[in-house]
Parts: C-alpha cells; structure tokens; sequence
C-alpha cells in the first residue's frame, strides 16, 4: 500500500489502527489535545464528570445485562447467594468438564428434576462435581448407571419438596408483611443469607439420623427380607374431603391439610411406625409389626375424632408381603390396605385376615372373641365383618379393630 493509499484508508480515517502524523501536518490525536487545551477548566471538569458518571459499575453493568435478557437481577443474586458460585458452564461444558457424556448428564439432571436449558450458561462448579461424583460412583462399580439414575430421581423428588415447603410456608411467614419500601424478595435476601448454614448442616443432621435407622432395619433382617418384607401397611382417609374443598376457602383448606398431616405424622413416628408420604386428605405408613400399626390406626381416629375441626377419619390396614423401592412400598398388600380403608365406616378401622393372625399371634387379640380367656390380658378387639368382593383383589373377610375394654 502507498503513502497516498494509506492516507485514504478509511481505517486511516477513523484512527482505528492509530497511524503516525501524515507528512506535513497534524494527526486526529494532536487536533483533539488542542482542542481541550481550548476549553476553560470549568468546561473540562464538567466533561470529565459527565465522562465518570457514564461509565458503569461492573456489578451494575452485568445486573443490567441480565435484566435485558428477561432475567431478574434480585432472583440471581439470591441463586449466586444459595449456590455459592457465578453461574459459568453450558450443560455442555459441564458434561465435557466432568468427563461424562452429554446423554448421561442430561439422564442425571432430568432424574434430579431439572429442566432443560439447552446451552444456556446457568451451571456452576457444583453441577460439575455433582456429575462428577454420580459417575465416578458407576465408574468403581458401587452404583449401575440406572441405580445412580435412581439416586438421583429419589434425591431430587425429596429435596423438591422440602424445598417447595420452605420457601411457600417457612419464608413466606417470615417476610410477612414485608419491610415498608421493601418488596418480600428483598427482605427474604438476608433471612435466608442467615439461615441458609444453619438449615444445611440440619439437613444432614436428620438424613444421617433417617440413614441410621434405614439400615439398621436392613441389618436386622435376613437376606429375603431385604427387598420383600412382611408388614403392617395402612392407609388414613378423611371423610368427605371432596366437599369440604368446595365449603372452604383455600387458606382454610390448607390448615386442615396441614393439621392432618402434622397430627399424622407425629402420631406414627411417636409410635413407632414410619410415615411413607401424605396424599392431601390421605396418609400412607408402615410398621414392622401388627400391634404397632393397630396401635397407631387407633390413636389416629381417637385424636381426630377428639378434634372438632376435623373431618370424620377412616382407616384399612393389611399385613403381608411389601416390596419397598425409592422410599415408597408396593404390592397386593398395599393395595389391599387401600380397599379396605375405602369402604371402613366413619371413625373405624378395618384390617385383613392376616392382620387379625398377626395380632393374634403376637398375643394383642384374640383370635376369637367366644375362645377368649377372661384372665388374659388383651390390648385390641377384633369382629369379622361380612365378606365381600374387592375390586381387583377377590373376595375379603374385614375384621373390624377396636380396643378392648
């Protein structure tokens, strides 16, 4: 290129490259030093004030780019806050970072209950490790990919929950009413800041504590009980519970809801059994024997029964063979429990004929009220109620429990 060419470049033109001084005369850099030796101090304090209040803050300027991408800023510094990391990977990068293909990592987030993003950047350090974990449990052969799967899934289905709960019930009474000028989001920032350590080491406090007990259960029984093992599983339904969601207002309707399922749950631990989930107007839960779950069937409909505010409660319970998977149970036993409770009277509890066996030969009833000894001393009564057929499950004899007088 010519000296000529050159200074008819455009790029020439508009300084881009920064060019030395053309021959003979001044360059644009020159013209724009005399040009502000030319302007009075007062003008050139105000330009290097207008300058300074242009240029933004960094955390300011990146707030800005998020709000212009649909994101709100006070809901990613909150997620940055709980995360403890900058959102920095594409689902991609973090599948290549981890070392495991993008159709395993998408499988384990998926299973966790995450949505798909694409390729958007909106992963951290911690979902790298996380993915570097669950596949480095296959890896070594502790876990199979589709029992890793599984962890994940059971893993992320509880923790949605409680997190659901937390922040419905939890925060929401705690920035209720907000500060004035204040929006719930912003007072909620600092609260969790300050609670977010403690609930965390809680947490894993109380999952230890269920972890113990899980496998000591499993300790306790022999190898064929492992998987498929005989209990007590009975279901707890409040009566009515369709009408009453169409008499009460939503806010009341969910004390009810809330009231059923603490009262449940406390009754069942207290005594014993273990709470396998609430359904809303049902509860679901188990024990390792019969006279612990006729037991809790009967505080149950004593406490509710005892409870003005309470719908009339019904509960069936069947003993047998359960198959346990992800924390929830299954089979003919299951279903048969469900049955019964469906066509239980008002305030009454119904159980099967291997449950009236189990309590009668665990010595808590009598197998027959006409061979009872009145010297023994018997917890719980049992009446045989008329046979009938059960959908999908033949022809059972109820027996109705009461306790003994």
């Amino acid at each position: 290129m010519s000296a000529d060419d050159a200074a008819n470049s455009p790029h020439h033109a508009a300084g881009e490259f920064g060019s030395p001084e053309p021959p003979g005369g001044r360059g644009p850099a020159d013209e724009q030093a005399a040009f502000h030796e030319r302007e009075a101090p007062d003008q050139r304090a105000g330009r290097a004030a207008g300058e300074s209040a242009q240029r933004p803050d960094p955390a300011e300027a990146a707030e800005a780019a998020e709000a212009a991408n649909g994101e709100n800023p006070l809901a990613l510094r909150l997620e940055q806050m709980i995360l403890g990391a900058e959102r920095s990977y594409t689902p991609f990068q973090a599948a290549r970072s981890a070392g495991v293909s993008m159709e395993l990592a998408s499988r384990f987030w998926r299973a966790m209950g995450f949505a798909d993003i694409g390729q958007a950047k909106a992963l951290t350090e911690a979902d790298v490790l996380a993915l570097r974990r669950l596949a480095g449990l296959v890896e070594a052969g502790l876990l199979s990919e589709s029992m890793a799967v599984q962890v994940a899934r059971s893993t992320g289905q509880t923790t949605a929950r409680l997190a659901d709960w937390q922040t419905d019930s939890f925060l929401e009474g705690l920035t209720e009413p907000p500060e004035p000028g204040m929006t719930r989001a912003e007072v909620a920032y600092p609260l969790v800041e300050l609670l977010l350590p403690e609930l965390e080491e809680f947490l894993v406090y109380v999952w230890r504590r269920q972890l113990a007990a899980a496998t000591s259960r499993i300790a306790r029984a022999d190898d064929e009980e492992a998987v498929s093992r005989r209990l007590a599983v009975g279901f707890a339904d409040l009566v009515g519970f369709t009408r009453l969601t169409r008499r009460l207002e939503e806010e009341e309707l969910g004390e009810l809801v809330e009231a059923f399922e603490t009262t449940s749950a406390d009754l069942v631990a207290a005594h014993g059994g273990r709470l396998i989930k609430t359904l809303g107007d049902e509860v679901l839960f188990v024990a390792d024997d019969a006279g612990v779950a006729a037991e809790i069937g009967l505080r149950l409909i004593e406490t509710m029964t005892g409870d003005e505010t309470m719908p009339a409660l019904r509960v069936g319970m069947a003993f047998g063979t359960v198959t346990t998977r992800m924390g929830d149970v299954f089979g003919t036993t299951v279903n048969l429990a469900s049955r019964l409770t469906s066509i239980a009277p008002r305030d009454a509890v119904l159980v099967d004929g291997e449950f009236a066996e189990a309590l009668g030969a665990s010595g808590d009833a009598p197998v027959s009220e006409a061979e009872a000894s009145e010297d023994e001393k018997y917890r719980f009564a049992l009446q045989p109620m008329w046979r009938r057929p059960v959908r999908g499950l033949g022809v059972v004899e109820p027996w109705l429990l009461t306790r003994r007088e």
